[in-house]
């Protein structure tokens, strides 16, 4: 009987960020659980990827979350890397936001975050060892404007993730964070800012290459914050 590959969950699996990260990690040997709320939205990178499988998954609900990492365990094998992309913006100011924008926001980003994270931590314990990574972003440093709802999601992320690695860390679990600073480089943010050259904007393979080499840490050295921006950014 062949032996199993390593298994890495993207949750958050469309365009961008999700794909690169999926492409990194199979390239690298594991077989890839693609989190998602849509089939449409894996479809294609199914087809792309050899071995890699797409589960329908609304992170913010329990039982989705539940369900979705019940098949991926008996599809493939417990997980030893989670990789939660999960997250999209809602921009607006603290007049314009709606509470269940709000809320949206904080569910997919933290409390998500927290769903899929209990559902690897006992085989991960159980293993010793294991990574979770997150993508982050800026806002979860400092409110803009117009991040009424998703800089106190994204901080509630960065504080679990804390709260985490220091819990964690000494189990072998090496819990850490990407904090993106600056615009993804994808079709829609390239129409939105057609003046922009490519450097400019951040490209997600970068953003994948970065999560692939924390997992491959020493913990003896182990990094909680990374970030990763633009030479052009201003920080």
């Amino acid at each position: 009987m062949a032996e199993r590959k390593p298994v890495a969950v993207v949750a958050g699996a469309g365009p961008g960020n999700g794909a690169a990260l999926a492409r990194r990690f199979a390239q690298a040997g594991y077989a890839i659980a693609l989190l998602s709320r849509s089939g449409a939205t894996h479809a294609a990178l199914e087809r792309e990827l050899t071995g890699a499988r797409g589960y329908d998954c609304d992170v913010g609900s329990g039982e989705s979350v539940a369900r979705a990492f019940a098949a991926v365990r008996a599809d493939l094998g417990e997980v030893s890397v989670l990789l939660y992309n999960a997250g999209p913006g809602v921009f607006a100011d603290v007049e314009s936001i709606t509470p269940e924008q709000f809320e949206a926001s904080w569910r997919v980003n933290a409390y998500g975050a927290l769903l899929c994270s209990r559902q690897v931590i006992p085989a991960m314990k159980t293993a010793g060892q294991g990574s979770i990574v997150f993508i982050g972003a800026t806002a979860s440093r400092r409110g803009g404007p117009r991040s009424a709802a998703f800089a106190p999601a994204k901080a509630a992320q960065r504080s679990l993730a804390e709260s985490m690695a220091r819990s964690l860390w000494p189990a072998g679990i090496h819990v850490c964070l990407i904090v993106v600073d600056g615009v993804v480089d994808l079709p829609r943010t390239r129409q939105g800012m057609p003046g922009k050259p490519d450097n400019f904007f951040i490209k997600p393979a970068a953003v994948a290459q970065i999560a692939f080499e924390l997992t491959r840490q020493d913990p003896s050295g182990w990094s909680f914050e990374v970030e990763a921006r633009p030479f052009g950014e201003t920080w």
